[in-house]
């Protein structure tokens, strides 16, 4: 059956497996071979130099910065369930961010107009300028801020992309759910507003299993693989889905750079693979509860989650994704109150990261985006009180026992605003 037909669960069953059968094996092998014997030399040059150039030889790999046969199935079915032509996996989520800069960077925007006819969408010849939206992740706000790549940004806010563009814009960052706040944007709103620029957008809090922002107009969708698609702490690695052209550009670059992602790293990816919807769904479940016990807990001052009455204004959960997720930003009085929060868990991991099958529990102003400007940070609501929550997949009942204990604890030590 084409995959196209199947349902979401099954393809993450079955995506990239499809040669397993003419491999005569069931479980997924693992290749962890740097290297591959050439037995014809003329053809060992030309494929070497295919893959060079950003397209592939899976019949003739030459060596394992190149292509490798575990990470080519995980990229496969990766791209499956984003309903993607291809993806590229790298060694991090910011390894592929890093990819998508450089990649744009180096392709030259032909003059054009946009659809909308505005002179706002006009383009002409140049290269070097990107649009982003905050908040975005810490270190990906870091790299683009930091002017490291040669990229210039303007950081626009979600109705002033068209505004921010210019003649060299090469590409338009967001992030949606964004990180920390699980502030919601609208991506096809974000896709015309950039007139033909080609359109980032991060989807890790969301998943393949909640979104596909291809399918809603954006040219890549980046995932933090290290993430929900890993869902078990202990895989680093990123991943882009898109076209085969923007595809063999982030090949380019990723042969260049060597930021591959390692096969065994792949293998663990893939093997997840099945359960990525019953993991983030079942986590979704506990973090509508928690969601709504700290709503109305007299200790916490907002929670921010798009499944609560209000915390989805524009209606994009059940439209553009289909459903909140099992992320949470939730507001205490002040640092101390929030460190104390931190420091009386029991159950919960105070941690960096999210989507694992435990929940963590982490302080962004002070630990994910501390590189970002205090400015900014302000200007995004990432304040000192601000508690960042990836709820797992323990049962919800227990995990609230260990935030509530916590949260008293600090309403004894440091006082609450009411």
């Amino acid at each position: 059956m084409p995959h196209q037909a199947l349902s979401f669960e099954t393809m993450a069953v079955h995506a990239g497996r499809e040669d397993l059968a003419i491999l005569g094996v069931h479980a997924l092998p693992l290749d962890l071979s740097s290297t591959y014997p050439l037995h014809d030399l003329a053809r060992g040059g030309e494929s070497l130099e295919l893959m060079a150039m950003g397209g592939q030889d899976k019949h003739n790999p030459v060596y394992s910065r190149l292509y490798n046969p575990t990470v080519g199935r995980f990229e496969e079915a990766l791209a499956q369930l984003e309903g993607a032509d291809e993806s590229v996996a790298f060694a991090s989520g910011m390894a592929a961010m890093t990819a998508c800069l450089l990649a744009a960077k180096q392709r030259v925007p032909v003059s054009e107009s946009g659809a909308s006819g505005s002179a706002h969408c006009a383009r002409s010849m140049g290269g070097g300028h990107v649009v982003a939206v905050r908040p975005l992740y810490g270190g990906s706000d870091h790299l683009i801020a930091s002017g490291m790549l040669g990229l210039e940004v303007s950081w626009a806010e979600p109705d002033g992309i068209r505004e921010a563009l210019r003649s060299d814009t090469v590409l338009v960052i967001a992030e949606t759910p964004a990180n920390p706040t699980l502030t919601l944007l609208d991506i096809e709103s974000v896709v015309v507003q950039a007139c033909g620029v080609p359109v980032l957008v991060d989807s890790t809090f969301a998943t393949p299993v909640l979104q596909n922002p291809l399918k809603l107009g954006a040219t890549m969708v980046l995932h933090s693989a290290t993430k929900f698609i890993g869902g078990h702490g202990d895989v680093l690695a990123g991943v882009v889905a898109t076209n085969v052209e923007w595809a063999t550009e982030l090949r380019k670059v990723r042969v260049i750079t060597g930021s591959v992602l390692h096969p065994l790293a792949a293998y663990l990816l893939h093997r997840g693979l099945p359960t990525l919807s019953l993991r983030v769904r079942a986590a979704q479940e506990g973090a509508k509860f928690i969601a709504q016990k700290l709503k109305d807990h007299p200790g916490i001052k907002e929670v921010h989650y798009p499944g609560l009455e209000g915390g989805d204004p524009k209606g994009l959960v059940g439209t553009q994704m289909r459903g909140p997720g099992s992320l949470i930003a939730f507001e205490v009085e002040n640092f101390d109150f929030a460190s104390t929060v931190m420091g009386s868990l029991e159950l919960m991991t105070p941690a960096v990261s999210l989507g694992s099958v435990d929940t963590l529990i982490q302080h962004p102003a002070a630990l994910t985006h501390r590189v970002v400007s205090a400015e900014s940070k302000a200007h995004s609501g990432i304040g000192p009180g601000l508690l960042r929550l990836s709820v797992g997949l323990e049962n919800p009942e227990d995990l609230w026992a260990d935030l509530e204990q916590a949260i008293v604890k600090a309403m004894a030590k440091v006082g609450t605003h009411a």
